[in-house]
């Protein structure tokens, strides 16, 4: 029989002896908090991408744990620890070189892994903004940044769809509020709020808009009661990076507002640092009486509804906000705005004049109640340019309100800009202020004249298609993909897009510009007399702008003549309308440029 010494043990006893179970235990226990570690804070600094790498890194060292405690662990008896002894330096070089060899090929491939996992990323997120907008997709140059949020509308669960209002506006002040974050970029509500009820997934939102982030919610208000659920999600994995659920009374709505915003940049690691000229703007008012911000809330909402009348009751919920708070500034200029909107698109006559000028006292009150309100400056500049013709004033105001909120109050200058013949200033305005609101339709209509008003037709066709994708049935922007193919001298697509309008005043203008470029005189004629019949008293620029295209000066000088007396907001986009250029070497066009109070020069480029 062999002795017992010579006896070697059992597999499993020599696991035993290696202290193997131990080390596969004390690995597996700590790779598992590793991973929950890396999963939640590496997106919190942006390293979202590098997660999947870590994790395969983490779980591939196991079996080589298990080695090396094989190989250098001092085994429990005797006869092992012989023989380990006399190859343990051995062992020590030969694991020393294996561990660096991996420790580098590890890097390499979480580099590796981690660069393509964000690249394919950006690809995905930069065709979904190509597909949203129509657009090529910005360079990696102009990557999403980390620090970028976006703040969806959220859903209104108070059982009640009047209290939309309310949701709308909790989302609003939110967007305000991290507005003043600097380093932040915060997306603009009209380009946050298309995505009400959407069905998209978080990183296609995202990609559409911009973003690192989405902050959501759900509101429900009942009586003295507010409940609010809010979640903020990094979109690279989907992770949600924090979220909270309030249970407050009516009464303390603003401090719940606080602690959101407050809890939003703790999350993000940002602070509150105002940018150079910017000050910190408020949709609050001052007194902070919840019943005049309850009727403001309503305003707003029904200021969005773009109607003759949403616009009328917004009028009526701004007033009631003002008795019930006469130093509420904002509410002064959204009174304002409502009633300047009101006399351009839906008035004329007397009515228009009474509208303008209540437009004006309003916005006169707000700049008095407080100076430093970015939008009581954008909003007066508007009603300077569009009614008064006061274009230095004007611009000073769109200037200030840039300076005061530059990341919200752009598109204000870059029309002051336009109207004073500086297209390519306004062009370069609009496409820095984009990213901030990448899904502005209006922006990308006004970038489509501009880039007509230079010559750049097959760029205006792809800005104003983006316009009309974004905003299919904005009777403004369908117009102007009329004129841009008149100006491109396509009479068939330009008859198209004007008889694919839903009937009204905006296609029998449209149609009117089309037909000029037909051979059949005597449509083009009867067009143009329909317009002048029902459109005289409010559109004299629209048809001073069809008579330039018909290559008739005098009866283009004498509508413009007419649509300064009647303050036709159209006026602004003399300088840069290529069939109006047509004649600037005319001494009538100097002389009705002063009388308007424009400039005669122009960046802008005439047609042939």
């Amino acid at each position: 029989m062999a002795d017992s010494a010579d006896i070697q043990p059992g597999f499993f006893a020599r696991l035993k002896q290696h202290h193997i179970y131990r080390v596969a235990v004390g690995y597996g226990t700590a790779i598992a908090v590793l991973i929950q570690v890396v999963a939640r804070a590496f997106p919190y600094f942006g390293w979202s991408a590098a997660v999947p790498a870590i994790i395969i890194i983490l779980i591939a060292g196991f079996p080589v744990a298990l080695v090396l405690a094989w190989l250098l662990v001092k085994p429990a008896d005797p006869a092992s620890q012989t023989i380990w002894r006399r190859r343990h330096w051995k062992l020590k070089a030969a694991v020393t070189l294996v561990v660096i060899a991996l420790v580098v090929m590890s890097g390499f491939f979480g580099i590796r892994f981690s660069g393509r996992h964000a690249a394919v990323l950006s690809a995905v997120q930069l065709s979904a903004v190509s597909a949203a907008t129509g657009t090529s997709a910005p360079s990696p140059a102009t990557a999403i940044p980390a620090k970028s949020i976006a703040v969806l509308p959220f859903v209104n669960e108070s059982g009640n769809k009047d209290q939309q209002y309310f949701s709308d506006g909790l989302s609003e002040d939110l967007i305000t509020t991290l507005s003043q974050f600097t380093g932040l970029k915060v997306i603009n509500r009209d380009s946050s709020f298309r995505f009400r009820n959407s069905t998209d997934s978080v990183q296609t939102i995202a990609a559409k808009l911009g973003v690192a982030h989405l902050l959501e919610g759900s509101v429900q208000h009942a009586g003295g009661e507010v409940r609010v659920s809010v979640e903020l999600v990094n979109t690279a994995d989907g992770s949600t990076l924090w979220s909270q659920r309030y249970d407050k009374p009516y009464k303390d709505l603003f401090a719940l507002q606080d602690d959101i915003t407050n809890a939003v940049a703790g999350a993000l690691q940002i602070k509150l640092l105002a940018a150079p000229g910017a000050v910190a703007q408020s949709d609050r008012p001052p007194s902070g009486n919840l019943a005049a911000y309850n009727d403001f809330l309503q305003g707003k909402f029904y200021e969005q509804r773009t109607s003759e009348a949403g616009t009328r009751k917004a009028i009526d919920y701004f007033t009631d906000a003002i008795r019930l708070d006469p130093r509420y500034a904002l509410a002064w200029v959204d009174l304002g705005t409502a009633y300047a909107t009101l006399a351009s698109d839906y008035v004329g006559g007397s009515e228009a004049t009474a509208a303008w000028h209540s437009a004006l006292a309003a916005n006169h009150t707000a700049l008095a109640l407080d100076p430093d309100l970015a939008t009581a400056h954008s909003s007066y500049s508007m009603i300077l340019a569009s009614h008064d013709h006061e274009w230095m004033s004007a611009e000073a105001e769109a200037q200030r309100a840039n300076q005061l909120a530059p990341d919200r109050d752009f598109a204000a200058l870059a029309i002051i800009y336009a109207a004073l013949g500086h297209t390519q200033r306004a062009i370069k305005l609009l496409r820095q202020g984009l990213p901030n609101d990448p899904l502005c339709a209006g922006c990308y209509m006004r970038l489509a004249a501009y880039l007509a008003a230079q010559g750049r037709f097959d760029e205006a066709v792809e800005a104003v298609r983006k316009s009309l994708h974004l905003a299919p049935m904005a009777l403004p922007f369908q117009v102007m993909l009329v004129k841009i193919e008149v100006m491109r001298s396509d009479a068939s697509a330009a008859l198209k897009a004007a008889q694919q309008m839903p009937p009204g005043v905006w296609r029998d203008g449209a149609i009117a510009f089309a037909l000029q470029l037909g051979s059949n005189r005597a449509a083009a004629d009867a067009a143009l007399q329909a317009v002048i019949v029902k459109q005289a008293g409010f559109n004299a620029y629209w048809i001073a702008e069809i008579y330039a295209l018909r290559r008739d000066p005098v009866h283009m000088f004498k509508w413009l003549g007419r649509a300064n007396e009647i303050r036709d907001p159209g006026v602004q986009m003399l300088l840069t309308d290529p069939w109006i250029l047509r004649y600037k070497n005319d001494p009538r066009f100097a002389a009705f440029c002063k009388q308007v109070g424009l400039p005669d020069t122009t960046d802008a480029k005439a047609l042939p």
